[in-house]
């Protein structure tokens, strides 16, 4: 089935902040055939966005992000986290994709905004809906070149509130950190096992001999 496949009654927008929430009114067409019943839906337009993870090949790691997530601080009400959770979380570097942007632009800008890298080279590795039971942010994952030698502390755009601590780990400690439970958000989880699974290829890419 495919986007004719729906009909659009009604689309409003209650509400318009910083994101915004749009209202539809909807049905669609059956597995079994025929037209299903009218759905209302709120559903959250929150934009599309890019995380980047920097890789230093060279030095063979990894630079991360720390930062307090406010929505990590809401859901820590829900009782269904331990009482040591931190709603600062350790994540990859992303942002959100401004018009007249590509995805590509907001990776090499973000690196140097959040982490103060500058990223040389770039690989593509995938586009994926984030929440698509009730938003339509997309999210494009790149993988950096970088140089890691010198990166770390605290960056952040000060008039937007950032304070993002920057820290670099071995690559090998940075799945650990995935398999581990030490990072627990689902865009950095999908990006670093990404670079797991497709290491080699991104050595490829690059011109980098493989070790051993």
């Amino acid at each position: 089935m495919t986007t004719d496949d729906v009909e659009v009654i009604e689309k409003t927008t209650p509400f318009q902040g910083y994101f915004r929430i749009d209202r539809y009114r909807l049905r669609h067409r059956q597995h079994a055939g025929g037209m299903g019943a009218e759905q209302t839906r709120e559903i959250f337009e929150r934009g599309h966005a890019v995380t980047l993870v920097p890789y230093d090949p060279v030095a063979d790691r990894v630079v991360l992000i720390e930062q307090f997530r406010p929505g990590a601080f809401a859901a820590r009400q829900s009782g269904w986290f331990a009482d040591d959770f931190s709603p600062w979380l350790i994540e990859t570097v992303a942002g959100i994709i401004d018009p007249g942007e590509s995805p590509a632009d907001v990776a090499i800008r973000e690196a140097v905004e959040e982490a103060g890298c500058e990223v040389t080279d770039l690989v593509q590795a995938l586009h994926y809906l984030a929440t698509p039971g009730g938003s339509t942010e997309s999210m494009f994952v790149y993988i950096g070149r970088i140089d890691s030698s010198g990166v770390g502390g605290v960056h952040g755009l000060a008039d937007e509130g950032e304070d993002i601590r920057v820290f670099t780990v071995p690559t090998a400690e940075a799945f650990a950190m995935v398999d581990d439970g030490r990072i627990i958000n689902a865009m950095t989880l999908i990006a670093i096992n990404w670079l797991r699974s497709h290491l080699d290829e991104v050595h490829r890419q690059w011109g980098i001999a493989p070790s051993g």
